[in-house]
């Protein structure tokens, strides 16, 4: 069964055959309440687009890309790497690298178990396939397929630990998986403009992070982990909430694990003013036009990435409600509560980018997370454009003809 397909290396007759120029494409396996299928991303230069495929739909993409639309395709099984090139003239090569399979791994350590009483006990007439059998010895025999997630399953990570993400033994409580697929994704983004983030720093220089409406800083703390732990890279992060109880307790978490160039602050976003200039500004769920301010104090301070997936655009939402004599092409969208509600939140987030680009950011709209696990999942990924000047921000024509103003232009 095919893990994940990575395609790369397009030729030029991507467009006419696929719809867009695409760069490269993603596939990875997803098993989820709807069932088994395969998610894909297909990247241009400037932005993102996602499907889900199931596996007839895959075999078919797959036969239609590999080697003729791509020149590098790698495709990862249970027990096999493959990689299909092509050369210029059309020639096709296919290597094959096996992997040990988790299965056999475990397989191999049951088989040691059972033939080393002097070291086990050992259980005669046991059937390795019982699976009272296996979960009492902590082994799983059965292949399954497990997404390559930044932060794995199996070896405990004591944030997660302290933040009820994983037990004591690695394993990720059930109740809690959507929230570490949802931290694992924020990784990707965070991974994907590293090397922007780190092009004219010399050894050694800090990244700053700040992450505004931080709650239990789930985020705060993976970012940390991962740039310190993982990439090795020096980093502080300061982190930003409302509500003083979440704050003490993230520092507390900070202190008894010991880490370092990690503070939290109580504090409103719009009130804020830090010492230093972020290289990276987060929110995740910031809350209505906290996302807003948010936006603001990254621009003012020059900040190179801005990852931020906004919620409850209620602003914009009350200032239709109220308005009058709107024009009659709209009348449709404001008809029904939950038309109107979804419209005023896909209006304030197209307002902010079309902001932030006024501002001289690069601007991508991209899903954060799988609608099925929270319906807040556009993600805004900015990325500072040091060759453009900043210019005034005019208003659309549209926020004059809806007669609303969002915080983001005032």
């Amino acid at each position: 069964m095919i893990l994940s397909v990575t395609l790369s290396k397009a030729n030029s007759n991507v467009e006419n055959e696929l719809g867009n120029s695409y760069e490269k494409i993603k596939i990875k396996y997803e098993n989820s309440a709807k069932g088994s299928s395969y998610f894909m991303e297909m990247f241009t230069k400037t932005q993102v687009f996602h499907k889900h495929l199931n596996e007839e739909e895959l075999k078919e993409f797959l036969e239609k890309c590999e080697g003729k639309l791509f020149k590098n395709c790698v495709e990862r099984r249970e027990d096999e790497e493959i990689t299909i090139l092509a050369n210029k003239k059309g020639k096709i090569t296919r290597l094959s690298r096996k992997i040990e399979s988790k299965a056999a791994s475990n397989k191999n350590n049951i088989q040691t178990f059972t033939s080393n009483p002097g070291k086990s006990p050992s259980i005669k007439g046991t059937d390795p396939s019982n699976l009272d059998f296996l979960k009492s010895q902590h082994l799983n025999v059965l292949p399954q397929a497990k997404k390559n997630y930044i932060l794995q399953e199996g070896n405990p990570i004591a944030f997660l630990v302290l933040l009820g993400i994983m037990n004591s033994q690695g394993k990720v409580i059930a109740s809690r998986y959507d929230k570490f697929r949802q931290i694992n994704r924020f990784l990707e983004f965070i991974d994907d403009i590293l090397p922007i983030v780190i092009k004219d720093k010399a050894p050694g220089d800090f990244i700053r992070i700040a992450d505004f409406g931080c709650g239990k800083s789930y985020l705060t703390f993976a970012v940390h982990y991962f740039l310190t732990q993982i990439k090795k890279l020096p980093c502080k992060i300061e982190g930003l909430d409302l509500k003083e109880e979440v704050i003490n307790y993230c520092n507390q978490i900070t202190e008894k694990l010991g880490l370092e160039n990690l503070i939290f602050h109580t504090g409103n976003i719009a009130d804020y003013q830090g010492k230093e200039n972020p290289d990276i500004i987060i929110t995740l769920h910031a809350c209505d036009t906290a996302t807003d301010f948010a936006l603001k104090y990254a621009v003012s301070r020059q900040t190179k990435v801005i990852l931020s997936v906004p919620c409850c655009q209620h602003q914009v939402n009350q200032q239709l409600k109220k308005a009058k004599d709107l024009p009659q092409e709209f009348q449709p969208l404001l008809k029904w509560g939950i038309i109107q509600e979804k419209f005023a939140s896909l209006l304030t987030d197209a307002c902010r980018g079309q902001w932030l680009e006024n501002q001289g950011y690069k601007v991508q709209m991209l899903e954060f997370i799988d609608e099925s696990q929270t319906p807040k999942n556009i993600l805004i990924r900015a990325i500072k454009n040091t060759q453009k000047d900043n210019s005034k921000a005019q208003k659309p024509e549209l926020i004059e003809k809806l007669k609303i103003q969002p915080e983001i232009w005032k």
